[in-house]
């Protein structure tokens, strides 16, 4: 069974109460907890040892990746984050030292976004290390973004490069906090996520919320230069990559049509050293389907990444 079946057969049984705006499936779940102007975002994320890091990556950075993780679907909600749980899963024998940088990486990240870290839990663990975050964080009851509202004719933009994150992105990136605060307060975004499982993993997730489909150029999509290189050594090739190869953590989101150019024009201003690209549109018809110059449109024949594949 693949991640995301596994997913929507627990959510159906999953208990919930009339605080519960929105459960699980989307970035964050979102609480109303009685607060005129604000709603509560809330998210737990984890990173292994062997899945998200390996040890000769260093542990300041692990600490950063744990956090920055948390912080990205906070972004994916255009929110703001404000305090943090960590959960701290040891193996015997560790350098207790090494603790001591992996929370110098988490208050490195935490400091950029004035995050409190508020306390956790530590235990002992059979296996490798992990670190467990779950956050909290406002958002603006006036707009709310879920993946649910991608609408028509709207257009498709994501935000950087793609691909080729293993060679050290996954563990260097810095949430788009402030970019999606920045999208949410002067264009009406219609639908906003982070892509943590690869592009074309992120796009099912989209298309299966809203019941639309998608339409993508392949000559758009920002593939990073680190997906070229590891595509002239050989395997899968740049493009592909760009679309699978996950942990990315840009932000992907729709806006009217009508929009587009004036969003483009905007950010170019805002964030000179930030690509942003408008790779696609939403389509009437489901499913997910590549254009490209050499042919028509084809369904587009991989996936993102999944953690029991």
């Amino acid at each position: 069974m693949k991640e995301f079946e596994l997913i929507k057969r627990l959510i159906p049984g999953l208990a919930t109460n009339k605080e519960t705006v929105v459960g699980a499936g989307d970035d964050c779940a979102v609480l109303d907890v009685g607060i005129a102007e604000k709603l509560l975002l809330f998210k737990t994320d984890a990173v292994v040892e062997g899945v998200h890091f390996t040890r000769d990556a260093g542990w300041t950075r692990v600490g950063r990746k744990a956090l920055s993780r948390a912080l990205s679907d906070i972004a994916a909600m255009a929110g703001e984050p404000i305090s943090a749980l960590v959960t701290l899963g040891l193996p015997s024998g560790f350098d207790f030292k090494n603790v001591e940088e992996i929370y110098q990486g988490i208050h490195e990240r935490a400091a950029l976004f004035d995050v409190s870290i508020s306390g956790g839990e530590t235990v002992r663990s059979t296996q490798g290390l992990f670190i467990s975050i779950s956050i909290i964080g406002w958002a603006p009851r006036s707009r709310l973004l879920l993946r649910k509202n991608m609408r028509r004719a709207d257009a498709l933009f994501v935000t950087g490069e793609l691909g080729g994150s293993l060679t050290g992105k996954h563990l260097d990136f810095i949430a788009r906090i402030e970019e999606a605060k920045w999208l949410a307060e002067h264009f009406e975004i219609h639908a906003l996520m982070d892509v943590s499982d690869g592009l074309a993993g992120d796009l099912q997730r989209l298309m299966e919320a809203s019941g639309l489909g998608i339409e993508l150029l392949a000559e758009a999509i920002p593939v990073s230069k680190e997906a070229k290189i590891a595509a002239r050594r050989g395997g899968p090739s740049a493009l592909q990559r760009a679309l699978s190869d996950g942990e990315d953590f840009e932000l992907l989101f729709t806006v009217s049509a009508s929009k587009a150019v004036e969003l483009l024009d905007a950010w170019k201003e805002r964030f000179p050293g930030l690509k942003l690209s408008c790779i696609g549109k939403v389509v009437a018809e489901k499913g997910i389907r590549i254009l490209s110059k050499k042919r028509g449109p084809v369904e587009l024949d991989c996936d993102g990444y999944d953690h029991f594949q």
